[in-house]
């Protein structure tokens, strides 16, 4: 029994080192952060699109990768599609805007 125990022991000491050394690295962590940053980024421009009682009616469809943001859905003029990236450009940390959003009838991107 005692046998058993030190193998079970030596086993869960091994899995820890092994565990948390991966948990440690830098570029691991920095992927996460950069997750955390673009689910912030794309709730605050949802959030802020939403605020905005003109743009309500529309899907406009946020997404974010690495501090870049997509903008895409349907709007009704050129004016809305201005004031959704422009609405976008306020929240802080967002490197781009790529603008995907169309107006329907026109093929206007």
């Amino acid at each position: 029994m005692t046998h058993f125990n030190n193998r079970f022991i030596a086993f869960f000491f091994f899995t820890q080192i092994v565990f948390f050394s991966g948990c440690a690295s830098t570029p691991q962590y920095e992927g996460a952060r950069e997750q955390y940053d673009d689910i912030v980024i794309t709730t605050k421009v949802y959030e802020a699109i939403l605020d905005e009682p003109s743009l309500r009616p529309f899907d406009i469809n946020i997404r974010t990768t690495k501090g870049v943001v997509e903008l895409s859905g349907l709007v009704n003029s050129r004016d809305d599609m201005y004031k959704a990236i422009a609405i976008a450009r306020g929240v802080n940390g967002i490197k781009f805007i790529k603008n995907d959003m169309r107006i329907p009838g026109t093929g206007d991107y």
